[in-house]
């Protein structure tokens, strides 16, 4: 079950992203479920099928999902803490950007927060 907030702060693409990479990673869904067509999960959800897709090509780049052309998306996931690494990392990323703080300043608080105790 996907349930988007369209009046959240979170854009509706990264909840979807979000949702199924949890879901993926729990084994709700598990590896080899193919998920619903672009159109049919933008119609059930109520979102631009361009949203849903871009959500997709996330999964797909932090190696969470394959796309194999018109048969469709597969959860693909041989390394799941590799996976979620990569998706955290993309949510970091996105963040630093819109503070405008430099890379080598992210990666330092990176390194000062991965190594507090309680982290």
């Amino acid at each position: 079950m996907i349930a988007i907030d369209h009046d959240g702060a979170v854009p509706p693409y990264e909840q979807l992203r979000a949702q199924l990479a949890d879901q993926i990673r729990s084994g709700t869904l598990p590896v080899g479920t193919r998920l619903p067509t672009v159109r049919q999960l933008a119609n059930d959800l109520g979102l631009a099928v361009n949203t849903v897709a871009r959500g997709y090509r996330e999964l797909e780049a932090g190696g969470l999902v394959q796309t194999r052309g018109r048969a469709g998306t597969y959860v693909h996931t041989a390394d799941a803490a590799k996976a979620q690494a990569e998706a955290a990392a993309r949510t970091y990323a996105r963040t630093i950007r819109s503070t405008g703080i430099s890379i080598d300043d992210a990666v330092e608080l990176l390194r000062t927060v991965a190594a507090s105790p309680g982290t």
